[in-house]
């Protein structure tokens, strides 16, 4: 029984868990220790002790034997829309960058139900979960037919994943010079007395907490200045993050540009929307003076390279903003702009991408992977996630190196993670429980939840045609 809980009494003892024998153990803790044979305790939601095995507990409630594994922290998604794994390839919007996407779409998510929002909030959190990733934020900005961000919720709750739910808005229709159609926008007074609604049901500011409530409106082109100030001020007034896109393409730019007269960076600055409390999704085409501005108020950015790559949006300026001190993270974003949500390959595709945009130093394994742990956590504002070391949440995962495609790649294995890029986890430990066990998710019964899942795809699809 540990101090804490002889001092409370009458409190059980906690439930502790040993992690063992790993291959390789990656901390992402200030000494960034990569450790053979390592392992680590926890007990319950969180870690007291990471070392090699023999320094360790030799007993636990619950023994995990990773010999033949590498161990890394969960990786944390910063960005995702996860009702858009109901519209994955549609043919209409395989072709078109943003605003063209956007527009083929918009009619089809018209029709979304609540059944609709938690079946695919369901699987895009069991994709997630089974590439490695156990912290996700979701940004939901669209609301038809009853359909509520407690949808989500339930959802998270259900499968048991650490959630950052992001109420998202439209406010400003075709009729209004903003490009969303007037049938999913929402009124402005209605919008923010439901994220306050929300803050208070649901936003938990602890230490190890599994939901958090962020206020989110979705885009310059789709809400007002109204609005993004009248966000921000319930956001401070509640102690919660705020999130928006931000310079997604060169047309983003040229709207912001054209309807305020300034760089989205500048628009950003004038609403109040900078500050570690803040971060913004893609910023492919931040400037210069975004990158300075976001670095000097720590503003962060949620990097999606295989979206921005799928719309031509172009190539995110991450190594300048990592030199320049901009916090940035990693995001999977919608799964009708990137088609998957798999964060391991998500994480390659970062380094990938950089290098073909600014050369073969431009990004190292570890540095990806840092930008999918530390960074996101980060992004996210947390000190609690994203590093393996005692006081920090019992989450990470852990992947079988006895895989073919870790072939003849063993002599780093850490790099091999991003190189290679599997595309499944062994475990998933998330506030230690494990969530996925020898590649299966033990909160759910997967196969049930996509043939559901493609049902209602199918529906949506017939109701918009």
């Amino acid at each position: 029984m540990t101090m804490e809980h002889a001092a409370q009494g009458t409190s059980k003892p906690a439930r502790t868990m040993l992690v063992k024998h790993a291959d390789m153990l990656v901390t992402m803790d200030d000494a960034r220790r990569e450790l053979r044979d390592g392992g680590l305790y926890s007990e319950d939601n969180r870690i007291v002790a990471v070392g090699p095995t023999a320094q360790l507990p030799a007993d636990a409630d619950e023994v995990l034997d990773m010999r033949g594994h590498l161990v890394i922290p969960g990786l944390v998604n910063t960005h995702h829309h996860m009702y858009q794994s109901l519209t994955r390839a549609m043919p209409a919007a395989q072709n078109a960058e943003l605003f063209g996407w956007l527009t083929s779409l918009y009619k089809v998510w018209a029709n979304l139900t609540p059944e609709m929002i938690e079946v695919s909030t369901l699987t895009a959190m069991a994709e997630l979960l089974l590439s490695g990733c156990t912290t996700s934020s979701d940004h939901l900005y669209i609301y038809p037919n009853g359909s509520r961000l407690d949808d989500s919720i339930a959802a998270a709750r259900r499968i048991g994943m650490r959630f950052h739910a992001a109420r998202g808005s439209m406010s400003v229709g075709r009729k209004d010079g903003g490009l969303p159609p007037d049938s999913v926008v929402e009124r402005e007074d209605d919008i923010l007395k439901d994220t306050q609604r929300l803050i208070e049901t649901y936003h938990d500011e602890g230490r190890y907490a599994m939901l958090r409530v962020v206020v989110a409106p979705c885009s310059p082109f789709s809400v007002s200045r109204d609005l993004m100030r009248e966000s921000a001020s319930l956001a401070r007034q509640y102690g919660v993050s705020l999130h928006t896109h931000l310079a997604e393409n060169a047309n983003d730019v040229a709207y912001s540009r054209e309807k305020f007269g300034m760089t989205p960076a500048q628009y950003a600055q004038d609403l109040g929307w900078v500050g570690r409390d803040v971060w913004h999704a893609h910023c492919v085409q931040l400037d210069d003076a975004g990158i300075e501005l976001f670095a000097r108020t720590g503003t962060g950015v949620a990097h999606c390279p295989c979206s921005n790559m799928r719309l031509a949006s172009g190539i995110a300026p991450v190594k300048r903003m990592r030199l320049a001190g901009v916090p940035v993270g990693l995001g999977v974003d919608g799964s009708a702009s990137n088609d998957g949500a798999q964060m391991v390959a998500e994480t390659r595709q970062a380094l990938l991408l950089q290098r073909v945009g600014f050369g073969p130093d431009a990004m190292t394994a570890r540095d990806a992977l840092e930008i999918a742990t530390l960074g996101g956590a980060r992004v996210l504002n947390r000190d609690d996630i994203g590093a393996l070391a005692p006081g920090m949440a019992a989450d990470f995962v852990s992947f079988d190196l006895r895989q073919p495609l870790f072939a003849g790649a063993l002599h780093d294995p850490v790099a091999a993670l991003v190189f290679c890029a599997p595309s499944q986890v062994s475990h998933s430990v998330i506030g230690g429980k494990v969530v996925v066990r020898d590649g299966e998710l033990t909160t759910l019964e997967l196969g049930p939840v996509i043939e559901r899942h493609n049902r209602l795809a199918k529906a949506l699809g017939e109701a918009a045609a």
